[in-house]
């Protein structure tokens, strides 16, 4: 015989034993105790501003060797603190210290880091609402504010 409640009157058992057992699910827990809006700086919005504090050059993962071109921002609507991804080249030269960006996820699994950038889970958009591509074309000038 097979283990477990069967039985015609097993209903609630089984009931029980599934709403214990639902906890093992990450997905579950995360939702049902809505942890991703604890620990997201982006408070589960999937776009935020921020000012520049610094530019930094994050070292890629093994096996590849890069120094990836990356910002400090401190986020308006909360005032932490994250690093996020400068794409494209020469992107970081129409970023100054004290601009304002628009950040978006990168968009690694889960809502994780992406590719062999450690603990970079954003990726710069716009500098002072003119987007990074625009200025990278040549369509755009940057504003100084």
């Amino acid at each position: 015989m097979s283990k477990g409640a069967r039985g015609e009157f097993a209903a609630r058992k089984l009931k029980k034993r599934r709403n214990r057992l639902r906890w093992s699910d990450k997905y579950y827990t995360r939702r049902t105790l809505s942890l991703k809006a604890r620990y997201d700086p982006l408070g589960s919005a999937p776009m935020a501003r921020g000012i520049v504090l610094e530019k930094v050059g994050i070292e890629s993962k093994q096996p590849n060797s890069a120094v990836r071109k990356c910002v400090r921002v401190q986020l308006i609507r909360n005032n932490k603190e994250i690093t996020a991804f400068v794409p494209e080249d020469g992107a970081l030269n129409f970023i100054d210290e004290r601009d304002e960006v628009l950040l978006a996820g990168i968009g690694g699994s889960g809502g994780r880091s992406m590719g062999d950038l450690p603990g970079v889970r954003y990726k710069v958009v716009a500098v002072n609402d003119i987007s990074l591509e625009a200025l990278l074309a040549g369509k755009k000038q940057k504003i100084r504010k």
